[in-house]
């Protein structure tokens, strides 16, 4: 499939050149916020990458053509466009061969990512273990795909409508990395704080970037992904007895509707817009505003490191 996947000029000159370029996804766009904050903020997180000296690549698929890096009038198409349908890693073949539309998901997004050679992706959360997994066996391709996918993911947790404990579980079975940015908590999207420890933390971006290049030098170009785990601050997340409550309720109304598989997610979310009038989307495009900041200033580093490490000519084994 890679022969297929078109790269934009601005984003393959800067990968030719060696210059800090920063994957997002385009689910985000198409399903995650409502219009028109989905447009705004998708042009948003890519004018912050480029403040912070990064070139965005917004991924998706346009006509049955695997993107890296959409024009203005496409990440409006993904914004408007009428059932645009989530793809997934599994469903990107099928929308080639069909050509359609549609908007990739972090697995789908950090797949094409690495196919074109960028190593860092900015994103709002990643996907994970669903509660009650032990009956339902909803666990997210993002997960899997990350242990096969050689890019740094900047994220703000999973979501806190997800089984945390066991998502982390899932990834160290999975040998995915992860570390918290100044934190040793896993954050939960919504909130800064999970209630999850974690066993490491980087406490700035030079040395995330360190992080990266020797993970693909000890494990390999094709080895693992690594997670970055970025809190919301604790000022802006959503007040956590609000968020207790909009989620209880929640999950009785979903058990109440019988609704299952991968229509949890987006009822949740829309449950949660609409109890914390609107307070969860700030919270969301906040997330996202400063997830791209931050991988924008990591990529920076990185590739300021890989010039340095090509200039005394030491090579990756």
């Amino acid at each position: 499939m890679s022969g297929r996947i078109k790269i934009r000029a601005e984003v393959a000159e800067a990968l030719e050149q060696g210059s800090p370029v920063v994957a997002l996804e385009s689910t985000l766009i198409a399903h995650g916020l409502p219009y028109p904050n989905s447009l705004e903020l998708a042009r948003e997180a890519e004018d912050l990458v480029r403040l912070e000296g990064g070139i965005p690549a917004t991924i998706g698929v346009i006509g049955g053509e695997p993107k890296v890096g959409l024009e203005p009038e496409e990440l409006e198409l993904m914004a408007t466009g009428e059932k645009i349908p989530k793809l997934s890693l599994r469903d990107i073949p099928v929308a080639v061969a069909k050509k359609s539309h549609g908007a990739t998901t972090v697995a789908g997004a950090i797949h094409l990512a690495a196919r074109a050679g960028i190593k860092l992706f900015a994103t709002g959360g990643i996907g994970g273990v669903h509660r009650e997994a032990q009956q339902s066996w909803d666990v997210s391709a993002d997960l899997l795909t990350l242990s096969r996918t050689p890019v740094a993911v900047v994220c703000a947790g999973v979501k806190s409508i997800l089984d945390i404990p066991a998502t982390l579980e899932y990834l160290e079975t999975l040998g995915v990395p992860i570390v918290g940015f100044r934190t040793r908590s896993f954050p939960g999207f919504y909130l800064t704080d999970s209630g999850s420890p974690l066993d490491w933390a980087v406490e700035d971006e030079a040395e995330t970037a360190r992080l990266i290049d020797s993970l693909r030098e000890l494990v390999g170009p094709e080895g693992t992904g690594l997670v970055v785990a970025n809190p919301i601050p604790e000022g802006e997340q959503l007040n956590p007895e609000l968020h207790e409550r909009v989620l209880e309720a929640g999950q009785d109304e979903l058990r109440r509707l019988g609704i299952h598989g991968k229509n949890v997610t987006p009822f949740l979310l829309d449950h949660f817009q609409r109890e914390t009038e609107g307070e969860s989307l700030w919270v969301n495009e906040q997330i996202i505003r400063n997830n791209a900041r931050l991988a924008a200033r990591i990529s920076v580093n990185l590739a300021a490191l890989e010039a340095e490490d090509a200039s005394s000519g030491e090579t990756v084994a």
